[in-house]
């Protein structure tokens, strides 16, 4: 094996065994243990989820951003920091972008996506601390979370106005959302679950370094 591929070998391991820790416990979670009591598919194998969750990709988006921004104990409170701006500005643009202009208008959500954009932006003036980079993917994945699961807010009925199996049948009920109206969500719950989970992504960032760092074998010092 050469130098190259041992000192990258430990942190492809240390990822990839937490990559499939992540993936059991996000999908456990929003399909098998946080879920209202009606069953999908009966015998408690697929429930129907709560308005959080864990988003199994929006994580990664985190993880990788600490490694962007130097995989270190900085990067942990840079991006820390960026994905709590990125998401709050979203969760502010939410609620002002189906008031000044609902379905089937999308000049609601541009305007005001374009305002907190210019303001994430302007942000740098306070200084290096400021991570721009990762406030943007942290914006976006509250979009991406309110678009797939349906748009609450600014369609009508998305993100359902019943959290049961019935009302998934029920068209004046459901949310457009992903899986039929599976995940129909209130866009704060979406707002919140996105945080919680890039959060959860910072940490995996840390935790596989330091995992790393302790399992990666040290180079031999030449003896005198």
């Amino acid at each position: 094996m050469s130098a190259r591929a041992k000192a990258i070998a430990p942190l492809a391991i240390v990822i990839g065994v937490l990559s499939f820790l992540w993936t059991e416990l996000s999908l456990n979670f929003t399909f098998h243990w946080v879920t209202v009591q009606d069953e999908l598919a009966g015998d408690g194998q697929l429930g129907l989820p709560e308005n959080f969750h864990l988003i199994l990709p929006t994580a990664f988006i985190s993880w990788g951003l600490f490694f962007a921004a130097g995989g270190d104990n900085a990067a942990f409170g840079k991006i820390f920091i960026a994905c709590t701006f990125g998401a709050v500005a979203a969760l502010v643009t939410m609620p002002l972008a189906f008031k000044t202009a609902d379905a089937p208008d999308f000049w609601g959500i541009a305007l005001w996506v374009g305002i907190f954009a210019f303001i994430l932006v302007m942000i740098l003036i306070a200084g290096d601390w400021y991570y721009v980079a990762g406030t943007f993917p942290a914006f976006a994945s509250v979009f991406l979370w309110w678009i797939a699961t349906g748009l609450d807010g600014y369609v009508p009925n998305g993100g359902g106005t019943e959290n049961t199996v019935q009302a998934l049948g029920d068209p004046a009920t459901a949310g457009a959302g992903a899986f039929g109206g599976l995940i129909s969500t209130p866009w704060g719950w979406v707002w919140f679950s996105t945080w919680v989970t890039l959060v959860c992504g910072v940490i995996l960032g840390i935790v596989s370094a330091k995992i790393t760092a302790a399992v990666t074998p040290k180079p031999k010092t030449a003896e005198a």
